[in-house]
């Protein structure tokens, strides 16, 4: 009578678990790319500082580059800091046109409610004869409708990337407010009361970014691209109102249970 069969189920048996919050938000970013035309692509985690920052027009300078922001596996090698080596590498593989997006795990030494060492992005590159602002700003447009509802508008603000000429910083319009004011006339702690949130970088590909595929049919006299990238934590986050970033890597089921 006391002895315990360990090869039967637990009481009550446990459920079957489902895909964790950030695989399930990276599949939906995928799958609203591949609808608008573009194909996934992934890459090495390891990369070249080549790729990483020299063909990316990063300045020898850059405080990227320096040992406190970025992990050195060798003097030419590093934990890559963002996905966006893989358009090198794309470009190198194939001419245009070409239009991919790129998740995968990047690595930075940050640490707090709103960053984490290791994270996740999305990187997007699209190059033709004839790709404008104003197309990366449709794009966009249609990603963000898809990931926040149909009621969602876009903005670009100026800023600066080294590897886009002209660089802009993307906003959503909040969907948690109206013009950044609640039904009950309280300021919206979600935008601040901006009535937008930011999500993501973007703008023109840098000529200069070209020229080192020039090789591969990459002329910048005769094509023309846009970028953008994102982090996946910061549109779950946004999206399904999470608090602390680490939260997605404590392995709590109080937490993951609540996206299953």
């Amino acid at each position: 009578r006391d002895r315990v069969d360990v090869t039967l189920p637990g009481v009550p048996p446990q459920p079957v678990g489902s895909l964790h919050l950030l695989t399930q938000t990276r599949r939906e970013i995928e799958d609203t790319f591949m609808g608008l035309g573009f194909r996934v692509m992934e890459g090495p985690e390891v990369e070249s500082v080549y790729n990483n920052f020299d063909a990316l027009n990063h300045t020898p300078a850059h405080p990227a580059r320096a040992r406190t922001d970025t992990f050195y596996t060798a003097e030419d090698a590093v934990l890559r800091t963002h996905t966006s080596p893989m358009q090198i590498r794309a470009m190198q593989a194939e001419e245009p046109p070409l239009y991919i997006v790129v998740p995968g795990r990047t690595y930075r030494r940050d640490n707090d409610a709103t960053h984490t060492p290791q994270f996740h992005q999305v990187e997007g590159l699209a190059v033709d004869s004839d790709v404008t602002l104003g197309d990366l700003k449709g794009t966009l447009l249609a990603f963000a409708r898809a990931i926040f509802g149909d009621e969602r508008d876009v903005r670009l603000r100026p800023h600066f990337f080294p590897f886009t000429e002209p660089s802009v910083e993307v906003d959503v319009s909040c969907f948690k407010c109206k013009d950044g004011f609640l039904k009950n006339g309280a300021r919206c702690n979600l935008c601040k009361g901006e009535g937008w949130i930011e999500i993501l970088g973007a703008g023109e590909v840098d000529p200069n970014v070209f020229d080192y595929v020039r090789e591969h049919g990459y002329d910048p006299e005769k094509v023309q691209g846009f970028a953008f990238g994102m982090g996946i934590e910061r549109i779950a986050f946004l999206k399904h109102g999470v608090a602390d970033l680490r939260l997605f890597y404590e392995n709590d089921l109080r937490f993951l249970e609540q996206f299953g």
